[in-house]
């Protein structure tokens, strides 16, 4: 098993992202309201820190928010879907200011269904 996380800054993507993961088989997902470590400490009042303060400038032209989904799959072949359909709705995840993406093996799983067939 494993857990996909994905950091997403453009959120107009989220959509087709979670319409992508339905058509390839992946069953649920979980989406977080998120903000990054230098946009919250560049939009903080009473920021002392001279660095994120000459990025304000920055970060208030780019979005403030993203969204985080994470997805626990159970095998790497719907992983590997996942990722793909992933990259099919977003393009190049390297590109600046797209998001993360990363997976974590996962040991054990508690209160997901188990699988009937």
């Amino acid at each position: 098993m494993h857990i996909l996380f994905l950091v997403l800054n453009e959120t107009e993507y989220l959509d087709d992202i979670l319409a992508a993961f339905v058509e390839v088989g992946v069953k649920g997902a979980t989406i977080l309201d998120s903000q990054g470590m230098a946009s919250a400490i560049a939009s903080n009042v009473n920021r002392q820190i001279p660095l994120f303060g000459s990025l304000k400038s920055f970060l208030d032209s780019s979005r403030p928010y993203n969204k985080t989904v994470f997805t626990v799959v159970e095998s790497q072949e719907l992983l590997d879907k996942a990722i793909n359909a992933i990259n099919s709705v977003i393009g190049d995840i390297c590109k600046p200011g797209i998001g993360l993406m990363f997976t974590v093996p996962v040991g054990n799983v508690y209160g997901l269904p188990k699988n009937t067939k």
